[in-house]
């Protein structure tokens, strides 16, 4: 049987300023129709320019050697007429980044119904019916074709992008991080929907991520890429549970399962972590909710509870993990607990005082209780050095103190070393890991007793995400700094937090220890939530409740 695609000894060489940058080297790989293969490897391993290579999406500075045949065609000989119409029709790509992908000023289903307009003679009749006939498919009802992409949710707007690759009925899907910043649930409904068109319609998936775990549920094999290498590839269950190469098994550490023993205070990181030893479960109360409420009207008048009734408390030398899906909440009681959202009715206190109300009492109280931003890169003044990001707070709140000194201070304990190296630097040359540590370090600079963290590591690689967890209880253990750390993730909050509280539609339905809440949840979100987590040998059944 002639392979649906198939890559020989695959190489893409970027010419830049700096001289040649060699990407991708002598891939080879094979895909025959109905399956589904899985591309592992963290942001610079050659996985998405491997995807590119397949359609001659590369940039024109890219040099490409070896064969890409597209079902015995060889794409590389194409000439423009016929390539233009292979794409779409014969394959199609599911851009990473639903959020950004998508034209925020045309409605979905205009842009759905772009690929079949170009590469078909359909009416339009036949093409509205061909619309709605997709988002049926992917589980959207119709009336979402007169929608904007700002009025979708994640899940939504993702869904909107398989649906535009299946437009034309291509052979052939690449899916690009499709399920990047998605939540637990919405990530398990992309995933079974993934699954479900490859089962009735026969189509070849090639699925690209850095997380071990999303393949185990969705791919027959998998193959892992480091540095434009092809390192190990195989079954996909095998792949995971017994890797062979050394990053194949960072890959998979890195994404812990929940009930892991030995992945508790444990992130993937180099460096070990200082013992645990015995912790007082009852330290004092630093940062608290009670009985807080938050509720906005939306556009038709109607009250929306945003937050509902919320008791928390954050207790010094502790890591409290809030997790929930999209719109559960969650950041909305950050802000509040922040200073940022006035609440309807109940109250914050920090070191059981209300939240002050003046604004120079909220200075002050915004100095011992920070934020740590989601993506590090939209956080930090692309024009700014490190010194002048980390700098900044200091000097908004006037501290005592040489300001170099605060800095230099901030960066060490942010795992920035040598200091001195990073000061003059500016965002872009930083690698992401580096841009979170400066963020973090910001923070640092003010002395806080309590980091507030969101989604710290959704945008991070596999390896840095381990060494910011880690950071993460380096600060706890050693400078007492406590953590509400905002997550959809519910391995990270195994990883790392003593505390989880399951926020759902407002209300926090569940709270308590990690053991009891992630090993025995008591509510039927927090046993969906756990259900829906993909993982390579995981027995669901003792989630079912």
């Amino acid at each position: 049987m002639t392979p649906l695609l198939e890559l020989q000894d695959l190489g893409v060489t970027y010419r830049t300023a700096d001289g040649d940058l060699e990407a991708v080297r002598g891939v080879d790989l094979t895909l025959q129709p109905g399956e589904t293969l899985g591309v592992a490897g963290e942001s610079g391993s050659g996985k998405s320019t491997v995807a590119a290579s397949v359609l001659r999406l590369l940039p024109k500075s890219a040099k490409v050697t070896g064969n890409v045949l597209l079902d015995g065609q060889d794409v590389g000989a194409m000439r423009w007429g016929t390539l233009r119409a292979a794409r779409w029709s014969e394959a199609s790509v599911v851009f990473q980044g639903a959020m950004h992908a998508l034209n925020p000023v045309q409605r979905v289903g205009k842009q759905i119904a772009e690929p079949i307009r170009l590469h078909t003679a359909a009416s339009e009749a036949e093409i509205d019916s061909r619309v709605r006939e997709l988002l049926d498919q992917v589980d959207l009802p119709a009336a979402k074709a007169r929608a904007y992409p700002h009025e979708l949710s994640g899940g939504q707007k993702q869904r909107v992008m398989i649906a535009m690759a299946l437009a034309c009925d291509p052979r052939l899907v690449i899916a690009d991080e499709p399920t990047t910043a998605l939540d637990v649930i919405v990530q398990a409904q992309v995933l079974d929907l993934l699954g479900r068109l490859v089962e009735q319609r026969g189509i070849g998936l090639v699925f690209i991520t850095h997380d071990l775990s999303v393949l185990a549920s969705t791919c027959s094999r998998i193959a892992v890429m480091y540095r434009g290498r092809i390192v190990e590839s195989g079954d996909a269950k095998e792949v995971i549970t017994a890797p062979r190469h050394e990053h194949t098994a960072a890959l998979a550490a890195a994404f812990p399962e929940v009930g892991d023993a030995g992945s508790r205070y444990a992130p993937a990181t180099a460096r070990p972590l200082p013992d645990e030893g015995e912790r007082d479960p009852q330290q004092p109360v630093l940062l608290s909710a009670r009985d807080l409420r938050v509720h906005f009207r939306d556009r038709t008048g109607s009250t929306v509870a945003a937050v509902n009734g919320v008791e928390l408390d954050v207790r010094r030398d502790e890591i409290v993990a809030l997790v929930g899906q999209s719109g559960s909440g969650k950041t909305t009681l950050a802000r509040t607990l922040l200073g940022l959202q006035r609440p309807t009715s109940g109250a914050v206190y920090y070191d059981g005082e209300p939240l002050p109300v003046s604004t120079s009492g909220l200075r002050d109280y915004r100095r011992r209780v920070q934020l740590v931003l989601q993506d590090p890169s939209s956080a930090l003044n692309p024009r700014h050095t490190v010194y002048e990001s980390v700098a900044e707070g200091p000097r908004i709140h006037r501290l005592d103190g040489d300001e170099r000194d605060l800095v230099v201070s901030a960066l060490e304990a942010a795992e920035l070393r040598p200091a001195e190296q990073y000061l003059t630097r500016l965002p872009h040359e930083l690698s992401g890991g580096q841009r979170q540590r400066v963020v973090i370090a910001g923070a640092l600079a003010l002395n806080p007793s309590v980091l507030v963290a969101d989604e710290p590591v959704a945008s991070l690689d596999a390896s840095v995400r381990g060494e910011i967890l880690g950071l993460l209880l380096r600060l706890r253990r050693q400078l007492g700094v406590a953590g509400l750390v905002i997550t959809h993730d519910l391995g990270l909050a195994w990883n790392i937090a003593d505390r989880v509280a399951v926020m759902y539609r407002g209300e926090l339905v569940e709270v308590g220890a990690v053991e009891q809440v992630l090993l025995e949840p008591r509510h039927d979100y927090t046993k969906a939530l756990l259900a829906a987590l993909p993982s390579a040998g995981r027995d669901d059944a003792r989630y079912a409740g």
